[in-house]
């Protein structure tokens, strides 16, 4: 458990659909909540300006606060263009570099700092689970008999690394620093992926996609927002840590799965073809369905974190209930 009494959370880029939900989440328990952000907005926590680039009047919020959760980044739900793959990079290298210098330079840095990273950055790993001790960094991989891992692949690969390698090398004496290894968050908030996923299935479009053998990881919003919570209080707790369900499965029994939770007996399959033509006429890449990402949450686990869902089928029903009482 945290403190009993409030504390003092700064969510640098926290604007998003995961942000949104942490600062709900820590806000409903009674805890202050600030938002970085380069659009401040309405909301029941308090939105502050910052660009993620220079420093500024928003350094005030992190002198004497007690944690901060760094989420900042380009969303990866692009095409990966020169451009938007300079941004990806940028956005999340350079911000971390900046906190860094802030938070290393307070007076009363937060004495814990959490920062975004994510699961893709094992390999494509069909065969077995990848867990903080074990696990391999992807990378130019063997993802066939016949090819290697895609160069956009290497590219995210390539990212998490440098996003964790900035985050390692900033120094903050003060600060316990934890790089959270995310898995996708699912939620029934419009604009996250469980929207995304179910409205295919509402369509009829949610069969299997590709050969349906590529693992899929994933963490039920909730446990999402109480990992975090947990990794907060864990005094031991620095370095990597998977924040993922202990369940992934096959991407062919995570769609029926789903479709059965609605209701949906049928649903047209996406085979690797298809799903590239699709990805492209989306603006995105294909890499967020095809990939294999098998990850467990050892450290988690291992430290007693106990999850309300952790099967999908316990999850699906959860965020299928919460979706229809939306609608």
């Amino acid at each position: 458990m945290l403190s009993s009494r409030p504390l003092r959370i700064v969510i640098p880029g926290g604007s998003g659909h995961v942000g949104t939900l942490l600062a709900h989440y820590f806000q409903r328990l009674g805890h202050h909540v600030t938002v970085l952000t380069r659009s401040p907005y309405a909301a029941s926590w308090n939105t502050v300006h910052w660009d993620g680039e220079h420093t500024g009047p928003w350094i005030e919020h992190l002198d004497g606060a007690d944690v901060c959760i760094n989420l900042a980044g380009r969303s990866v739900n692009c095409r990966y263009t020169r451009t938007h793959r300079e941004e990806i990079y940028r956005s999340r290298i350079e911000t971390t570099q900046l906190l860094g210098d802030v938070i290393g330079g307070l007076a009363d840095a937060p004495r814990v700092w959490l920062n975004a990273s994510t699961a893709t950055i094992y390999r494509h790993a069909p065969d077995r689970p990848m867990d903080e001790y074990t696990g391999e960094l992807g990378g130019n991989e063997v993802v066939s008999p016949w090819r290697r891992a895609p160069e956009s692949w290497n590219f995210s690969v390539r990212v998490a690394k440098d996003w964790e390698a900035a985050f390692a090398a900033a120094l903050a004496p003060r600060t316990r620093k934890v790089a959270l290894r995310s898995a996708i968050v699912m939620s029934p908030e419009t604009g996250g992926a469980f929207s995304l996923l179910l409205n295919l299935v509402r369509w009829s479009l949610g069969g299997t996609q590709g050969n349906g053998r590529q693992f899929v990881s994933w963490i039920h919003g909730l446990d999402f927002a109480r990992a975090v919570e947990f990794v907060i209080a864990q005094q031991d707790f620095e370095g990597p840590v998977n924040l993922a369900a202990p369940e992934p499965v096959p991407n062919r029994a995570f769609m029926a799965t789903l479709r059965e939770s609605w209701g949906m007996p049928n649903g047209i399959a996406a085979p690797a073809p298809l799903l590239e033509l699709a990805a492209f006429l989306l603006r995105t890449e294909s890499e967020l369905v095809l990939k294999s990402r098998n990850v467990i949450p050892a450290r988690l686990l291992r430290a007693g974190f106990e999850f309300q869902f952790p099967t999908w089928g316990e999850a699906a029903a959860d965020l299928v209930r919460q979706f229809r009482q939306r609608i």
